[in-house]
């Protein structure tokens, strides 16, 4: 049996609440496993499972939790809230406000009103609410509108 990838499928519930590709679901079960894992390595002193193959898919899984995280922030169409993840594994995603919803692009934006940063080792810790409130704001760089910056650091990309 096979799966088609983009066949929509249930919710991934920290996504939003619509319809998902299934997809985004295998993505959800990878991280889970992943983040479960890396508890353990953690509380036993092991080295993290950070290797690109590893934590590249956790990270990009763990950001398509962005636009529903901004889904009660009002901007103006076309605000752009741009955040980097450092370090192995790490990237560049973005949430642009459209007329109704926030939209996940991934990249580089130009000129966003909040640009934030995070070492990749500590944005994982942040997603999954490991790290969060003042030692969450101390993990990260936060350049522009700080309160649209401050509000990545929200995101929780778990089943909470």
């Amino acid at each position: 049996m096979s799966l088609d990838p983009f066949a929509l499928g249930g919710a991934v519930n920290w996504a939003g609440s619509e319809p998902a590709p299934q997809w985004l679901d295998v993505a959800r079960e990878y991280t889970e496993r992943w983040h479960h894992q890396q508890q353990i390595r953690d509380a036993t002193g092991r080295e993290g499972l950070y290797e690109q193959r590893f934590f590249a898919p956790v990270l990009d899984a763990f950001v398509r939790a962005l636009p529903h995280t901004f889904r009660d922030v009002p901007a103006a169409y076309g605000t752009v809230v741009q955040l980097t993840l450092s370090g192995e594994g790490g990237g560049q995603w973005a949430v642009r406000r459209d007329y109704q919803t926030w939209e996940l692009l991934v990249g580089q934006s130009e000129s966003p009103d909040a640009q934030v940063t995070i070492a990749a080792e500590h944005a994982w810790k942040i997603f999954t609410r490991g790290i969060r409130g003042s030692d969450a704001l101390r993990c990260a760089q936060i350049r522009g509108d700080s309160g649209l910056g401050a509000k990545v650091l929200d995101m929780v990309s778990v089943i909470a």
